[in-house]
């Protein structure tokens, strides 16, 4: 819908790391190919429609954030649904949604910021058709922990640095930890083929993706949100704690694990949604930044929420939040629309000072952000590339590493 901000990135290794994994690509497309229907079976469910079903033709109706739309409105979201209300495994799959035409005739539409036209014009379009599904994932016996990852099919170098530190999938004090990354499609313009290669070989070697069929784009943050929420409710039963966050952010896994000790402990546990919150925040009216909201759109203080960097929520809470969502209309901006969902459920985000979604200073350039000593006593640190990610965690976990303990007298 809008520009998807992205951060420049540069450097040695990440162009090494580049080459190595598009010159594996290229190599793995001619088997790809020969063995699609069988790579198919293991990365999809069989009913998968892929970009190939939504591939622009003349007459088709376009956007600039998913693919051509179907001519019959609606999206399909009460098939095959159990008792409980939540489908028996994910039942929308087939891209159906044409635009609202009749907002187009209200006065405030025709005030509104065009960059803005068409989100407003699809956001009753909510859920979409999984390219890569991994059910599995939450089935092999109880998940203590589930680390949740928003990135984009270009950002291979920052995952596999979170594979690497937090995001690595192990077993702590018999305490499973699980890992996914949350990904939509490429952008218009980009080699969406090769790149929907290069995603599909990544997740055959690390089974660790979600991917759906929109576009990746700043505004679909929240469709990242809300087909998660319902693809968590669907599969993952035995789940206890989410923590979702970016693929910059460093998280220092056991201070996050006691974090969760210490609320089960006072039982505190059941409406857990805990990140650096922002409060009595307001609308952003100044039109070249990416959080621009106009007045036409939404006209009063936000509700307290966490910054989008990293927070952990008890899977109690994140069930509600999806029966909660689907009773809202979707904004443009995630971490908002998920404090929108907390106020109707009347509950209040937790402030917890270890969560640092703007870095440990606002001053990138703070030689305090560079300090391992703050990353070895914080839960999250917003704003790392993945050589720092990488040389961080290296410092921070390494037992020769000695930091001075606060004294008061």
């Amino acid at each position: 819908m809008d520009h998807f901000f992205r951060r420049k990135r540069g450097g040695l290794l990440k162009s090494l790391i580049s080459l190595s994994l598009v010159f594996a690509s290229f190599l793995m497309i001619h088997k790809l190919k020969l063995s699609e229907k069988d790579a198919a079976k293991h990365t999809r469910d069989a009913s998968w429609c892929g970009s190939e079903c939504f591939s622009f033709k003349k007459g088709g109706v376009k956007t600039s954030w998913w693919r051509e739309e179907s001519p019959v409105p609606g999206n399909e979201l009460n098939s095959q649904r159990v008792s409980n209300g939540t489908p028996a495994s994910w039942d929308a799959q087939v891209l159906n949604c044409s635009e609202d035409a009749s907002v187009k005739n209200q006065d405030w539409f025709r005030r509104l910021d065009p960059r803005f036209h068409q989100f407003v014009l699809h956001r009753h379009c909510r859920y979409f058709p999984m390219l890569i599904n991994h059910p599995e994932k939450c089935a092999d016996g109880e998940v203590h922990l589930l680390m949740v990852i928003k990135s984009v099919i270009e950002q291979h170098d920052r995952r596999e640095a979170v594979r690497k530190t937090w995001g690595k999938e192990l077993t702590a004090d018999g305490k499973k930890i699980r890992t996914l990354f949350l990904l939509g499609t490429p952008t218009t313009g980009k080699d969406t083929k090769n790149l929907q290669k290069l995603i599909e070989y990544e997740d055959l070697i690390y089974k660790d993706i979600l991917q759906w069929d929109f576009m990746d784009t700043f505004f679909n943050l929240t469709l990242k949100e809300v087909n998660f929420l319902k693809w968590f409710d669907i599969y993952c039963p035995g789940v206890q704690f989410i923590f979702k966050g970016d693929d910059d952010v460093f998280v220092n896994t056991h201070n996050l694990l006691e974090l969760i000790g210490f609320k089960v402990d006072d039982r505190k546990e059941a409406n857990l949604f805990v990140g650096d919150t922002i409060s009595k925040a307001i609308p952003i009216r100044n039109r070249q930044s990416k959080y621009f909201i106009p007045k036409e759109l939404y006209d009063k203080p936000y509700p307290p929420y966490v910054g989008g960097g990293g927070f952990l929520m008890s899977s109690q809470l994140a069930r509600k939040l999806y029966v909660t969502s689907e009773d809202l209309e979707l904004y443009p901006i995630d971490d908002v629309f998920l404090g929108m969902c907390l106020k109707k459920l009347n509950v209040a985000p937790e402030m917890h000072p270890g969560f640092r979604t703007f870095g440990i200073t606002r001053h990138r350039v703070s030689p305090m952000n560079r300090e391992p000593c703050f990353y070895k006593d914080l839960i999250v640190v917003h704003k790392l590339n993945a050589q720092e990610l990488l040389r961080m965690w290296s410092v921070v976990n390494n037992k020769e590493l000695v930091c001075a303990l606060r004294t008061s007298i």
